[in-house]
């Protein structure tokens, strides 16, 4: 190969490792709640200095997966978070280093590649199922098996886990809420400035 296709192959593994697209809200399928764009978070305090909703297009083209998937059962995505910048994960850790719940940034959290959702589901007219326990809630009850939960938050939960794993996620052991897209091998930490300048609307 050679030193120019190589130079030009480069270029473009790391045009599409940043490739984030923006997520907007769908009425009757997707709704957005970021929550670390307001005070409304277990830190109370508004941690996104650019409250936009992006993730990476192959992580976006599975979250559309979820929608429709959703909408066939007539429910409704919320997003919470999607991706985080660097600067974000920092901030997030100086509050709570609790690595079961937020990813220490010096090792990288999958959001702030662009590649994990923090998300749940919501019926019709847009109110949250039952999961048992808050977005957030960092306590062994937002674990994933947990037998605590009332039999309705769980069978929500199971429907929650299903419907993401059959759009292409992976859960985790310690959020219920959160899932993952890729492996983060193939994708570098972002921070703000890598973002796409929003659009408006």
């Amino acid at each position: 190969m050679k030193v120019n296709s190589m130079v030009n192959l480069s270029v473009q593994t790391a045009l599409q490792a940043t490739q984030l697209v923006q997520v907007q809200a769908i009425p009757g399928a997707l709704i957005l709640e970021l929550a670390y764009g307001t005070p409304q978070n277990f830190t109370g305090q508004v941690i996104y200095t650019h409250p936009h909703c992006f993730i990476h297009q192959v992580a976006f083209e599975k979250l559309m997966r979820a929608v429709e998937l959703a909408r066939a059962a007539d429910l409704q995505i919320k997003l919470f978070d999607a991706f985080r910048p660097q600067e974000a994960q920092e901030k997030l850790w100086a509050i709570c280093p609790d690595p079961r719940y937020v990813a220490d940034p010096a090792k990288g959290s999958l959001h702030s590649r662009g590649i994990a959702v923090d998300l749940t589901l919501a019926d019709a007219q847009g109110i949250e199922l039952d999961m048992g326990t808050p977005f957030d809630d960092f306590t062994d009850q937002s674990h994933q098996g947990c037998t605590t939960i009332s039999v309705g938050a769980q069978r929500n939960r199971f429907l929650l886990k299903g419907l993401m794993q059959s759009a292409g996620f992976t859960p985790i052991q310690y959020e219920w809420w959160h899932f993952n897209g890729e492996d983060p091998s193939k994708f570098p930490l972002l921070k703000d400035q890598d973002a796409p300048l929003p659009m408006m609307g």
